[in-house]
């Protein structure tokens, strides 16, 4: 939202009477905002929620354990083709002061109703869009973007800027001031939304959190198809739950004290070279205790990502090693949607597409991808370097990933990274503002095998706020409710070492510190 929009919002949009006006007053404050309109903004409904709990749309499942706050409900309209759904949560008692805007996971189209109330519950101010498109299942889940043009964009980067002037300008309206820090929160697709937050409009937000990013989006849409492709087009390829558990035992067999404590995890699967190969049937092998030669070249592929072929250059990373539980192909009549609903709708715009006839090795083909990408990277790619403005005005990034990320690549948070790092020419000046934790065993976004519970938000408000650098962020993991261990994620490139003595289940039992040069597990 440009400032003259939103001091047009400011002049229409009633103001509380006083900076902290009782808790009376916000409640007449919250109804005097429903009906009230600005030049690309429409507020549909205002009402005070004091029941403890919301069921979000479509869903039975409240998200409960709520304070009493003003629910906001809304529609943004940026362009003729826009129609930008958001909410507002407003706290009515205790407001820490702050705002947090929330993010999206896939193809987004719903509002992020259980982010919205992780905030609350932490005492922010809260918004969430919809994105700018109502959801569609499985395929068509990026029809929207075929049929309506404008609203790529507004999914791509729009929606969340024009929801953050928004939603400031609500909370300045309700509290009769505005909020002191300004912080996005987000993982996957929300991740994405908070790098693209940082690159173009570096100014809505004081700290975010970008989790697993799927920020080089039509690289990741490309890797992703053809991960699909190696497991599923050729039944020969299909590789079920005990193929993937065999794999997975015997890379944890060969690879897992690597790192100095045989814990089931993998510290930084780089380091393992481990070839699926060495599972290859033959002989008296029991074909549940080997791998056929096409399975051993799917696991092949999985794990060495997206080549060009024309070149062998890397595109795409692929998965690491240690990952195999969680990979999403498994069912050949329900293959991973969201890269195929990219090439149906964005690449190939055809309702009929079937990407069982689709290979990048096909020149024609991958002549499709190419010109596609140029099409689309200026609009969806959130890879720009430069992130200078956001440094200059003092803005904090924490970015974190899964080693067992199953569907974004952790390698590609890492050449993002890496990519700032060259950017900026000096270590320093990225570590000052911008850090990266890798997590050892956590899947996409949470769980997996590792220690995968942290608060990022509040390593990052302790930045913000109090000039506090994250030098280590504590994970725990828990079994039955249970924590049953403690481990570091250090800043990368450090790795969490053991000292050599104390209990390995104890964080206080590691230093961080810079790796021995890591083998890349991007080949064979």
């Amino acid at each position: 939202m440009s400032a003259t929009a939103l001091a047009m919002v400011l002049a229409l949009w009633p103001m509380a009477e006083a900076s902290h006006p009782a808790a009376q007053s916000l409640t007449e404050a919250c109804s005097a905002l429903v009906g009230r309109s600005a030049p690309t903004a429409t507020i549909t409904s205002a009402q005070v929620v004091a029941t403890g709990s919301v069921t979000p749309p479509g869903s039975t499942n409240a998200i409960s354990n709520l304070p009493t706050f003003c629910r906001v409900e809304g529609v943004l309209m940026p362009t003729s083709q826009s129609r930008i759904l958001f909410e507002v949560w407003m706290p009515i008692e205790r407001w820490n002061g702050k705002f947090a805007g929330v993010g999206n996971g896939g193809w987004a189209g719903t509002i992020s109703y259980s982010a919205l109330g992780d905030q609350l519950r932490r005492g922010y101010a809260t918004a969430s869009t919809n994105t700018g498109h109502e959801a569609a299942p499985g395929v068509n889940a990026a029809r929207f973007a075929h049929e309506q043009p404008e609203q790529l964009i507004d999914f791509a980067y729009r929606s969340q800027h024009e929801t953050a002037g928004t939603a400031k300008a609500l909370i300045q309206a309700f509290y009769g001031r505005s909020p002191e820090r300004s912080y996005f929160i987000g993982c996957s697709s929300g991740g994405y939304e908070g790098l693209m937050e940082a690159q173009r409009f570096p100014s809505d937000y004081d700290g975010i959190v970008a989790g697993a990013p799927a920020n080089n989006w039509t690289r990741l849409m490309a890797g992703d198809l053809d991960g699909v492709m190696a497991v599923l087009r050729d039944p020969a390829s299909h590789l079920p739950a005990p193929a993937l558990g065999l794999l997975h035992r015997a890379v944890i067999a060969s690879c897992d004290a690597t790192d100095g404590v045989t814990d089931g995890v993998l510290d930084d699967p780089r380091q393992c070279t481990f070839d699926p190969a060495r599972l290859a049937c033959g002989g008296d092998a029991s074909p549940d205790r080997c791998l056929t030669a096409a399975q051993v070249e799917a696991a092949r592929r999985v794990y060495r990502g997206l080549t060009d072929p024309r070149t062998g250059t890397q595109l795409f990373p692929g998965l690491a090693r240690g990952s195999e539980p969680y990979w999403p192909h498994r069912d050949p009549a329900s293959p991973f949607p969201i890269p195929i609903a990219h090439y149906k709708w964005l690449v190939f715009a055809n309702a009929e597409w079937d990407w069982k006839t689709f290979d990048f090795r096909d020149p024609d083909d991958f002549k499709a991808h190419l010109e596609a990408e140029t099409r689309l990277a200026p609009i969806m790619n959130a890879t720009a370097p430069d992130l200078g403005a956001f440094r200059q005005r003092g803005g904090k990034l924490l970015q974190y990933h899964g080693w067992n990320d199953q569907l974004i690549a952790p390698e590609n948070s890492i050449d993002y990274y890496g990519s700032v790092r060259t950017h900026f020419g000096r270590d320093e000046d990225v570590t000052a503002f911008y850090r990266l934790f890798m997590a050892p065993g956590m899947a996409h976004c949470g769980g997996g095998t590792g220690p995968t519970a942290f608060d990022m938000q509040a390593a990052l408000e302790q930045w913000v706020e109090h000039g506090v650098a994250p030098d280590r962020i504590v994970a725990t993991r828990a079994v039955n409710g249970v924590v049953d261990r403690l481990r570091p994620l250090c800043p990368y490139p450090q790795v969490a070492v053991y000292a050599g003595r104390g209990d390995t289940n104890d964080a206080a039992s590691f230093v961080c510190r810079e790796p021995v040069p890591a083998t890349t597990g991007r080949t064979p």
